[in-house]
């Protein structure tokens, strides 16, 4: 009961992020920059995909069931419970915990409550077997052999996390599993090392010193939790000033409505596909949404503000306009030598330049009216530019994500 009270508790604490807007290309993506296929879109963009900042969303209640899964003796009493009983606790806790949160309409996603579910589940398995048959303790005793035990059952844990996590992320937006593996596993080093070992000191606390010393254990990762927050809260703001700063563009009438993210949704779907680490989005995500932000200098605005087709003197200028705009908003370096360098040839580019040109060429020769073929004669002209302008790959990766829709 105290393991389920504190299961549920930590749900209750759980704080909603999902519904943060951003232009990383999540589960509803094709609403943004896919929508040009077929008119005009107002580029408002798809609810986030998983990152680093939110992938962990109730970290007391993982704690907890982890505890639990882990548990041998209760202030050195034997204790009896097995895996079924240890999941029932966890999934009855979990909904318990939840019933607030679908009152309001926010409930979460159902994926992380089936991954913390299977997770607990291997957790368990690879322990209570061991211990209540009497063969752990026969084999490596209560001393510091079991303290490693933990530390290597906890290692296989995070393991088998980070592969669901990235199959069930994989499934859901068909990006590669590859990358989403390696994503999940460095987030493992975050947050998740606090969740794995304050799981463990919960267990081996419980078992000297009884159920007292659950809420002493909870603590410090109620702090952290609470510090996790405001730094995600402190990057949700970050990403929203970059996307209002982006729409200045559109505002003053130099480019379409939704353009930038519209480049910017599509230009983080072909990194993805090209196997771009997360924060090699981000980065991705911020150039592409300020790429244009250089012809704000201009005193006649291109026509759609299409920059395509420009000369390359006067692409470049107005690319390094933007470059010096971006630096006097405190973006990372990175971001303003994309925007600075995107009208070059593809060869003396950055590779993230490299798909911002690909993506924005193709976007503004859809919105133009040059193309009427659509996407298919659009993509051609890329081709035809591929030996100078657009990099080979770039273009087949953006080829392929078009065609998955």
């Amino acid at each position: 009961m105290a393991f389920g009270a504190l299961i549920a508790c930590g749900e209750l604490a759980r704080r909603d992020t999902r519904d943060v807007r951003d232009t990383r290309g999540g589960p509803g993506a094709r609403d943004g920059w896919e929508a040009r296929a077929g008119g005009d879109a107002d580029g408002g963009g798809a609810p986030r995909a998983a990152a680093p900042d939110d992938r962990q969303p109730a970290p007391l209640a993982s704690a907890g069931a982890l505890a639990y899964a882990l548990l041998g003796p209760d202030a050195a009493a034997p204790t009896h419970h097995g895996v079924l009983q240890i999941v029932t606790v966890v999934v009855a806790a979990a909904l318990a915990g939840i019933v607030p949160h679908i009152a309001r309409g926010r409930a979460p996603a159902a994926d992380h409550l089936a991954r913390r579910v299977l997770t607990v589940a291997f957790a368990a398995a690879c322990f209570q077997p061991l211990y209540n048959s009497g063969r752990l303790e026969r084999g490596i005793g209560q001393g510091p052999y079991l303290v490693l035990y933990l530390l290597l059952l906890l290692g296989l844990t995070a393991l088998c996390d980070a592969v669901l996590a990235a199959a069930l992320a994989g499934a859901r937006t068909g990006w590669p599993y590859g990358p989403l593996l390696r994503d999940e596993l460095r987030a493992q080093l975050g947050i998740g090392s606090a969740i794995c070992a304050t799981g463990v000191v919960m267990a081996l606390g419980v078992a000297v010193a009884g159920l007292w010393a659950l809420p002493v254990f909870c603590v410090p990762l109620l702090l952290t939790q609470l510090s996790f927050h405001r730094i995600a809260a402190i990057r949700t703001t970050y990403r929203q000033t970059i996307t209002s700063l982006a729409r200045a563009t559109e505002i003053a009438g130099y480019t379409r409505p939704g353009h930038s993210r519209r480049v910017a949704a599509l230009s983080c779907a072909v990194g993805r596909e090209l196997g771009l680490s997360e924060r090699e989005l981000t980065v991705l995500e911020y150039a592409a949404l300020m790429h244009d932000i250089g012809q704000l200098s201009l005193v006649d605005p291109v026509r759609a503000g299409a920059t395509a087709g420009l000369p390359p003197a006067e692409a470049r200028r107005i690319a390094e306009l933007g470059g010096e705009v971006a630096r006097q908003t405190g973006v990372p370096a990175e971001v303003a030598v994309i925007v600075e360098r995107q009208a070059d040839p593809y060869r003396e580019q950055p590779a993230l330049a490299r798909i911002v040109r690909a993506v924005n060429a193709y976007e503004d020769l859809l919105g133009g009216t040059r193309h009427p073929g659509g996407p298919l004669a659009a993509l051609e002209q890329l081709r035809l530019g591929t030996g100078r302008d657009y990099q080979p790959e770039v273009v087949e990766c953006l080829a392929r994500v078009l065609a998955r829709g």
